[in-house]
C-alpha cells in the first residue's frame, strides 16, 4: 500500500507521539507499505514555524525533513497533475495544504492517513487514524 501522511500524522510518527493511533503506527511500520510525506507538508511546517516563532510549530521544515528522511519516508513533490486534481475536489476543506494532500493522494492512487475529521470526508482512499 502506498501511504501519504498528513502533516500532523508524519510529525507524530517521527516523534513517537502518543497522539498517533495504534492503527496508524501499524500501517506506517508495515514493511510492505511505502510511506511518503508531501513537499506541501514541509511548506506548511516552514510557514507555521516562521510565523509562530516556534510556538505553533516547534520544529523547522529543515529539521522535519531530516526526521522524515531518517524514518525512511519518501518525499512526494508537487506536480502539475496534483494542482489540476484540485479542480475536481469538492469544497469540503478550506485549508489549502489539506486540499493539496487530498488531491495528491487521489492523483497518485495513494491512501492518505489523517486524524483530521474534515479531511477524512474527502472521497477516495482517505483514512482517519
Amino acid at each position: 500500500m502506498n501511504l501519504l501522511l498528513d502533516t500532523h500524522v508524519a510529525l507524530w510518527a517521527v516523534a513517537d507521539s502518543p497522539r498517533l493511533s495504534a492503527a496508524a503506527k501499524s500501517l506506517i511500520a508495515t514493511p510492505e507499505n511505502k510511506v511518503s510525506v508531501s513537499a506541501a507538508s514541509l511548506w506548511e511546517i516552514a510557514i507555521k514555524h516562521a510565523n509562530g516563532g516556534g510556538r505553533t510549530m516547534p520544529v523547522s521544515a529543515d529539521e522535519a525533513h531530516d526526521k522524515f528522511s531518517l524514518a525512511g519516508f519518501g518525499l512526494l513533490s508537487i506536480a502539475a497533475a496534483h494542482a489540476l486534481a484540485l479542480e475536481t475536489l469538492p469544497p469540503i476543506h478550506k485549508d489549502p495544504f489539506d486540499r493539496i494532500l487530498a488531491a495528491q493522494a487521489r492523483a497518485e492512487g495513494m491512501t492518505l492517513l489523517t486524524a483530521d475529521v474534515v479531511l477524512a470526508k474527502y472521497p477516495g482512499d482517505v483514512r482517519k487514524v
